[in-house]
């Protein structure tokens, strides 16, 4: 019997505890003998609830008992949940965690304590909740490399773009709603200026290139400056405007950011909606390979954490996972790369006006939308950023650029 410890009896925490007891008899088949969890770790009691009886508040009887053999974080945040699973990787028992925040900012070295003593870290569920991504990528690294990786990755702003775009709801309006039914905080800002899909592809990104891809050196804009005109120019153009984290390969440059993207109508991140989350990997090998699914919840983020466990019960005695080192993986500079845009000009009216269409034509565009007077945009030939804001600083307007996806 393989015993293991929670730390954490939050959300996600109770949903490990109900998905190892629901499904305890499929587990065991799964894993090879059963799973049991001996203690709780909380700050908090729970009268009435059956964890009291294996509840503890000291950290300490968990690792000093030689029979746990896993924990599993689900806290969230880096402190305490980075000294707790520290300890425990050190006091021999591997560890689980659907904690990004641990993950983006300490995975190398509790990857590299875990190699060192033939036990896991595994963080199937920081990700994309209840997406299988992390195993699968890693898996398929076997045969190629990933030569781009598209995520949409946070299921808030995915599902205020979705309201903006679908039933042409203001910023603002989306957020309420957002809000009202529980899908952001009431301070949003981990999810709408991007630092949540920031960490998510800065972890897929170290997966991918067996390198640290440090979250902090990743460029990272949000959807605050998204208005109901660009969701409108947008669709007269042939587009949806998704935030996606991406990490790419080009010319021997490693490339990474977290942004609006105009997607194509055909595009396979274009159906992605609401609060669910997309993944596109272009493989060397394999082509293009989706992953959607529910980012979050209660129980699909318990599945996955739940398959890790099953994963290194399995596997007891050695490390199975891949990783990727403590070595720092360079990132190149967005401003040379080179790519369409899409940029609206504001205050400059297009009706008859030969100075706007010969400003699109510098660009590359055939030709520009207006949905009202004073605002229009086009979609540019591939060309670097800098050499956009350099054109866009010749206009009496000012201009809204946004990256097309690809």
């Amino acid at each position: 019997m393989s015993k293991i410890a929670i730390f954490g009896y939050g959300t996600i925490g109770s949903g490990v505890a109900e998905v190892l007891n629901k499904k305890r008899e499929h587990i065991k088949k799964q894993a090879g003998e059963e799973i049991e969890v001996k203690y709780v770790l909380d700050l908090r009691d729970f009268p009435g609830d059956p964890v009291e009886e294996i509840l503890v508040h000291d950290v300490n009887v968990i690792l000093n008992d030689p029979e746990v053999d896993i924990v599993v974080e689900v806290m969230g945040g880096v402190h305490p949940a980075y000294e707790y699973v520290k300890s425990a990787l050190l006091a021999g028992k591997s560890a689980v965690t659907s904690n990004k925040a641990l993950v983006a900012a300490c995975g190398p070295e509790l990857l590299k304590i875990a190699r060192e003593r033939n036990l896991n870290f595994q963080f199937e569920a920081s990700v994309g909740g209840g997406i299988p991504i992390v195993r699968p990528l890693e898996d398929a690294l076997t045969a190629g490399d990933a030569s781009g990786i598209y995520g949409i990755l946070n299921g808030t702003t995915n599902y205020m773009l979705t309201k903006m775009f679908d039933d042409e709801m203001s910023y603002e309006d989306a957020l309420a709603q957002a809000q009202a039914l529980g899908y952001a905080e009431r301070d949003p800002s981990a999810d709408v200026e991007g630092f949540d899909a920031c960490r998510k592809i800065a972890i897929l990104a170290s997966v991918a290139s067996g390198q640290f891809v440090d979250y902090q050196e990743i460029p990272t804009r949000g959807i605050v400056g998204i208005t109901q005109e660009d969701m409108a120019l947008a669709d007269l153009l042939g587009y949806g405007i998704k935030l996606i984290g991406s990490f790419s390969r080009e010319d021997g440059k490693n490339y990474a950011e977290v942004t609006p993207m105009l997607v194509p109508f055909d595009h396979a991140l274009y159906p992605v909606k609401d609060v669910y989350n997309g993944i596109l990997v272009d493989g060397d090998i394999n082509g293009a390979i989706m992953f959607y699914g529910s980012g979050a919840g209660k129980l699909p983020t318990a599945g996955a954490v739940v398959a890790d466990v099953i994963d290194i019960t399995k596997n007891a005695g050695r490390t199975v996972q891949a990783g990727y080192s403590e070595e720092k993986l360079p990132l190149a500079d967005l401003s040379a790369k080179k790519r369409a845009f899409y940029v609206r000009v504001n205050g400059v009216s297009a009706e008859n006006d030969e100075k706007a269409r010969a400003f699109a034509s510098s660009f590359g565009a055939d030709s520009y939308t207006e949905i009202e007077s004073g605002t229009y945009a086009f979609i540019t030939e591939p060309m670097t950023r800098a050499a956009v804001d350099q054109l866009c600083a010749n206009v009496a307007g000012s201009c809204n650029v946004i990256p097309v996806i690809g």
